[in-house]
């Protein structure tokens, strides 16, 4: 008569291969799924940094008054930030350090975010809508940061 819970060598290895089969689709899907992240951040990285060289303007109001030097420079630096994460988080080969430099983007430019909310809060020509959106996009700062480091993990 058989014993329950022990099939000898022959079962074992057939749960030995099942645990490094399973280990490696756990491994493919994040691959997969840090994949998709880092293409959603990388197009949206380098759209906002291409309209911050386009259109220059629209985000020379959003700098903080307290940041030293001209406003155009931080726009313009932010833009460069922008474009240069994305194309990291484009190529495998540098996507790990382009997660990480999107986290720290996203951190950085956090207080012109604040600041742009404070703004349209305050500002009698500001629109319903404009003081939500300002408003409800700051916690979305969070999973954005939490995304790009999590493609910096899994690549």
């Amino acid at each position: 008569m058989p014993t329950l819970g022990y099939g000898g060598p022959v079962e074992e290895a057939r749960a030995s291969r099942m645990d490094r089969m399973s280990t490696r689709r756990t491994r493919h899907a994040r691959t997969a799924s840090a994949r998709r992240t880092a293409l959603l951040l990388a197009a949206a990285c380098g759209v906002s940094g291409v309209l911050h060289l386009v259109r220059p303007s629209a985000y020379d109001a959003v700098v903080p008054r307290s940041m030293p030097g001209p406003a155009r420079l931080w726009t313009t630096s932010s833009g460069v930030a922008e474009v240069v994460v994305a194309g990291a988080l484009l190529s495998t080969a540098t996507r790990r350090a382009g997660g990480a430099l999107a986290a720290a983007l996203f951190v950085a430019v956090f207080p012109a975010n604040v600041s742009m909310a404070l703004r349209a809060l305050r500002s009698s020509r500001a629109g319903t809508a404009r003081r939500v959106v300002t408003v409800v996009r700051l916690p979305l700062q969070v999973p954005l940061v939490a995304s790009a480091l999590a493609v910096s993990r899994a690549s």
